[in-house]
């Protein structure tokens, strides 16, 4: 008996590269930035977005594709 996983994605839209997670990206990033400013004894820390160029992630971006299956919706 196959077990199915109810839980489904509601919109067809997946990552262009084959890269699962940019989770490592994002770590790295902020982590050589705040790292910085702890030893330096500041108290204000930047954005994410002011610590990370996500252009030099392992995904480029997200497309919407009308063709994914029902298995490739599932999480």
């Amino acid at each position: 008996m196959k077990i199915i996983s109810r839980s489904k994605i509601k919109t067809k839209i997946h990552g262009i590269t084959t890269a699962k997670s940019e989770k490592e990206n994002k770590q790295a990033a902020n982590r050589r930035i705040v790292k910085e400013k702890v030893k330096s004894g500041e108290t204000v820390f930047p954005k994410f977005r002011e610590v990370s160029n996500v252009w030099n992630f392992d995904k480029d971006g997200k497309k919407y594709d009308p063709k994914m299956t029902e298995e490739e919706l599932r999480k």
